[in-house]
């Protein structure tokens, strides 16, 4: 069997390795058009911040070590520019020579990621101090960059993630940095409750955000950034941050089938609907493990499981692709950000609306046990049966523990009425006696069975708002919190001695507060026979 692939970063080693030990006999040959093969891309902002030192510690495998260890030929600096389905061959050219190739193939794997888009912004394409970050090259520009102009100020165009890595990783470094996005958040897809936490912690950091914003034009010496609404931002360095689109344009030609988003759609044995042709990594569109719609892929960790999974499927094992789940953690200063599923965004872009969400901030281990931190942890499931769609959570320690239990919960099937029952470990410094999950677990569970009504506070009618009781259940020396409008402040300590102070005639909604006190609240009014509601934010 000859196997060619294209693309050799991250789902492409992976295949062609297990491949190897699978097959002795396999004729492997890798193609990649990039100058390095096999690295850790999610490690270049902490490479550029200088927290990684070693840049060769970030290149996993060399051509010449996939040569000796596993008789895998790679060549680099190769772009197949042509793919013919009909005599199963490959077009390849030398971008170091322009000499131009073909190759033969009995199986083709497509594992050609994605690359940055750009915005469209005036003289965006035109300056030298304008920089992506997607390879070892990338990174090389970038360092290569500082070291010769020592830049004091840097603009991140994008507060995604992978813009906010890259923030904290400048920050580290001593420069001034800025992040611009077009949204009202930071940490899209993350919701609300959780991405407002984040940028608290961005702005305690000195990193100055500003959203719902656009770049209009960038001057030719790149040194001064215009913005839709007039303002100007001086810099030395813009790295842009905005997005990136699966690298397809060979397989289209030849006749795979793309999605609406251009991601190549693969079965659940990531085969194209091209005999002998197959695609994994950021490059595809798959399904979802939770809901069984499309979904892209684009996870690093995702690709390196498919290309395993792939060599299996090529060798004859009984093996098929179960769906993508989705799972990612970032470091944010101190903080930790974590999801896995699906958002809230998420959903309603996709049109599900048939869900409930619940959001509380249990400790991260026993509260007696020194230094206990908040861990602020929201839970989206099914209306009905309690499926859960997904998890967020950020926090100083223990995220992304609980994020990992809760992907393995969703790709085991467990429902939230499952949640109370997982037996987690348990001692003073790593866990409480009920885990957060647990607690999470209950908490829905009390939503389903309407132990106690919760509603947005984007949702309430318009009605409540103008005749409705609204209570903050606050402590006298805690802030505010929430957007609505307290119409009384009764502590909760208090509530059972200051019942008479609530009218009986009025639907009382408690004000968005964290932790079990609202809850608690909730639980003594509706005893007292109080219509309460519990607020969401």
């Amino acid at each position: 069997m000859k196997v060619v692939v294209i693309g050799a970063v991250a789902g492409g080693p992976s295949f062609a390795t297990r491949l190897r030990r699978l097959d002795e006999n396999a004729e492997i040959t890798m193609y990649e058009r990039g100058e390095h093969i096999s690295y850790a891309s999610c490690a270049l902002p902490y490479y550029l911040g200088g927290v990684i030192e070693d840049r060769d510690s970030l290149i996993e495998r060399t051509p010449e070590i996939l040569k000796v260890k596993n008789n895998i030929d790679v060549l680099i600096q190769h772009e197949v520019i042509k793919i013919d389905p009909e005599a199963k061959q490959v077009v390849v050219k030398n971008l170091m020579t322009n000499e131009v190739f073909n190759d033969s193939y009995d199986k083709l794997i497509i594992s050609a990621g994605a690359r940055p888009t750009l915005p469209p912004i005036k003289g965006a394409n035109d300056i030298n101090n304008g920089f992506v970050l997607r390879s070892v090259t990338d990174a090389d520009k970038i360092k290569t960059f500082m070291e010769q102009h020592s830049p004091k100020k840097v603009t991140v165009l994008g507060a995604g993630v992978a813009g906010l890595e890259l923030a904290e990783n400048f920050q580290h470094r001593g420069m001034e940095v800025t992040v611009i996005d077009q949204l009202p958040q930071v940490a899209f897809p993350y919701d609300a409750e959780i991405a407002d936490l984040i940028y608290e912690k961005l702005v305690a950091n000195n990193i100055n955000v500003i959203l719902e914003q656009t770049v209009t034009a960038i001057t030719s010496d790149g040194k001064t950034v215009t913005l839709a609404n007039g303002d100007t931002l001086a810099t030395d360095m813009i790295i842009f941050a905005t997005g990136v689109k699966p690298n397809n344009e060979v397989a289209q030609a030849a006749g795979v089938k793309l999605a609406d988003d251009q991601h190549i759609i693969v079965d659940d044995q990531l085969a194209t609907n091209i005999t002998d042709i197959y695609a994994i990594g950021d490059v595809i569109e798959t399904t979802s493990a939770i809901t069984g719609l499309a979904v892209p892929s684009m996870l690093s960790s995702a690709a390196n499981r498919q290309g395993h999974m792939l060599a299996d499927i090529l060798v004859g094992n009984p093996m098929r692709y179960r769906g993508f789940v989705g799972a990612g953690v970032a470091k944010i200063f101190d903080y930790t950000a974590s999801y896995v599923g699906y958002t809230e965004h998420m959903l309603q872009a996709v049109g599900i609306t048939n869900y409930k969400t619940i959001f509380i901030t249990p400790f991260d281990h026993a509260y007696f046990y020194p230094d206990a931190k908040r861990l602020n942890l929201k839970l989206i499931f099914e209306e009905k049966t309690g499926k859960i769609f997904g998890g967020q959570a950020v926090g100083e320690r223990g995220v992304d523990k609980r994020i990992g239990e809760l992907s393995v919960a969703i790709t085991g099937n467990l429902s939230v009425f499952d949640l109370p029952d997982l037996e987690l470990p348990y001692s003073p410094p790593y866990s409480t006696t009920r885990d957060p999950l647990n607690t999470a677990g209950y908490v829905a569970i009390n939503q389903l069975s309407n132990v106690v009504t919760t509603i947005k506070a984007t949702d309430i009618p318009a009605e409540d708002l103008q005749n409705a009781f609204f209570l903050d259940i606050r402590e006298p020396d805690k802030a505010k919190s929430g957007s609505i409008e307290a119409t009384a402040n009764i502590p909760m300590n208090e509530l059972r001695d200051r019942l008479n102070e609530l009218p009986k005639d009025k639907k009382i909604y408690i004000t968005f507060r964290k932790g079990l006190n609202t809850y608690t609240s909730a639980r003594i009014l509706a005893g007292a026979g109080f219509d309460v509601v519990m607020i969401e934010e």
